[in-house]
C-alpha cells in the first residue's frame, strides 16, 4: 500500500524531478509533485511524494525532516487527507 508524504519549505527552484530524486534514495517513488500557482506557474513552496510503501515513507520522513536542501530546511511529514468540501455552492449562511 502506498504512502503519501507532505514536503514543505521547498526552494522556489525545486522541480518535480529534483524532488523525486531526493526521495528515491529511500525507496520507490510512485509520484512527486511540486504544487504551483495556477496563474503564475510559480512554485508555492510545498509538494507531495507518494512512495510505494509505508516503511520507505517512514525512512524518508525520518531522514529528510529538517534536512537542508537548496538552502532551506525541509518540513517533511505524513500527508493528511484533504478535508471534504460540501458541494452546496453559493456563499454565506442563509436561513
Amino acid at each position: 500500500m502506498s504512502a503519501k508524504i507532505y514536503v514543505g519549505n521547498l526552494s522556489w527552484n525545486t522541480e518535480n524531478e529534483g524532488l523525486e530524486s531526493l526521495f528515491s534514495q529511500y525507496g520507490s517513488v510512485v509520484s512527486a509533485k511540486v504544487i504551483t500557482d495556477r496563474e503564475t506557474g510559480r512554485s508555492r513552496g510545498f509538494g507531495f511524494i507518494e512512495m510505494s510503501n509505508g516503511d520507505e515513507a517512514a525512512a524518508a520522513i525520518e531522514a529528510l525532516n529538517n534536512y537542508e536542501h537548496d538552502g532551506r530546511n525541509l518540513r517533511v511529514n505524513e500527508a493528511e487527507d484533504k478535508p471534504r468540501r460540501n458541494n452546496f455552492g453559493g456563499g454565506g449562511n442563509r436561513y
